[in-house]
């Protein structure tokens, strides 16, 4: 069709073929953001509202609770740890001096020094209870953590099993939200596509095509890739089943177009002469010209050939010769491209060859 349009009606359509594009991709994006913000509209489904009333606040209260006096215990053990290492260097430090001072007391011998050998043991004897004490409280704080660890343990445990009562349930309302928020996409969309066809079998060639096709674009975008990622899937089955079903009618309907489309040439093909050149627009032969097929059965033939006048398959005439300078001219031109003569002064011996009359 390309070929058969003037210069700047070219242009004008790649215009508004762009137009068409950037309409559509305007919708898609709100269709996008419209498709994506439905699952709002319903509540999201948690699995404690499956749970007994009341039952998963508490155990939720509990696990908290035990985890904060984990954390607490864990953080006074560390203290605890801390003053007993301290301990004990004390202690390892003070027993350490001890045994030099008593070393060198033995060598000496003196008896002036017993008093100080008492104060020093008493000294030694309380940093050893202090690491003592030290000990204990670390052992203590121990335990504290682990008691605090098992009622975490009990409480998550505790939680485990209500979730795994209430998860079949959960399970099969989330399903069910899908499937209800799915109806809502496919509510939305499907009419988008039967407007679409609509708007495709008896508005693509009004004056307004370029927001048809925009929109023609809009709805197949939201139907083919918006909805099928949210189909719901019940183990691919459902996928491959509308698949199926898809192919089906889309394939039953492009045999059908094609077994009008061969009906519709073979009565063409069947017709006068003169009748078929009628029904064809001037538009469509250049374009079928142009593309190297017979303009009346759409079969390829060889137009280069110069013995070639009429279509082998169908037997339209394709050429003819100008009836004020005999030039060999296309039947569907309107004037001939050597003198400009209108085509209807072709030479009238060449159309009792096949009787084909010349388009007015």
């Amino acid at each position: 069709m390309s070929k058969a349009l003037r210069l700047p009606e070219k242009w004008f359509r790649r215009g508004l073929w762009l137009v068409a594009l950037v309409f559509a991709s305007f919708l898609v994006g709100l269709g996008g953001l419209v498709v994506g913000d439905l699952p709002q509209v319903e509540e999201p489904q948690r699995i404690e509202d499956f749970m007994p009333p009341g039952r998963a606040d508490q155990v939720r209260l509990e696990q908290e609770t035990a985890e904060r006096l984990h954390a607490q215990a864990s953080s006074a053990l560390e203290q605890a740890e801390l003053r007993y290492r301290a301990a004990q260097k004390a202690y390892a430090g003070a027993r350490e001096a001890f045994d030099n001072w008593v070393a060198t007391r033995s060598a000496t011998q003196r008896a002036d020094q017993d008093t100080e050998l008492l104060t020093r043991t008493r000294a030694l004897d309380q940093l050893k209870q202090a690491e003592r004490r030290a000990g204990v409280a670390v052992e203590a704080q121990q335990q504290q953590q682990l008691d605090a660890q098992q009622a975490v343990e009990r409480a998550l445990q505790t939680r485990h099993q209500l979730e795994e009562g209430a998860s079949e349930q959960w399970r099969a309302a989330q399903r069910a939200q899908e499937l209800r928020v799915f109806l809502y996409r496919l509510a939305l969309t499907l009419p988008l596509l039967l407007v679409a066809g609509w708007l495709f079998a008896r508005k693509r060639h009004s004056s307004w095509w370029p927001f048809v096709w925009g929109f023609i674009f809009f709805a197949l975008f939201a139907f083919f890739v918006e909805l099928v990622p949210y189909l719901p899937s019940y183990g691919g089955y459902v996928r491959y089943i509308v698949g199926i079903v898809l192919t089906m009618v889309l394939g039953r309907a492009a045999i059908q177009a094609y077994n009008r489309y061969l009906e519709r040439q073979k009565l063409k093909e069947a017709m006068p002469d003169a009748e078929r050149r009628i029904e064809l627009s001037y538009d469509t032969a250049l374009s079928r010209l142009g593309k190297g097929v017979c303009p009346g059965c759409e079969r390829v033939v060889d137009l280069k050939d110069p013995g070639i006048d009429f279509c082998p398959h169908c037997g339209i005439g394709l050429f003819d010769h100008c009836g004020a300078c005999n030039t060999r001219k296309s039947t569907f031109s309107r004037f001939c491209h050597a003198c400009g003569t209108p085509a209807g002064d072709a030479r009238p011996a060449v159309a009792s060859v096949a009787a084909p009359d010349p388009l007015n």
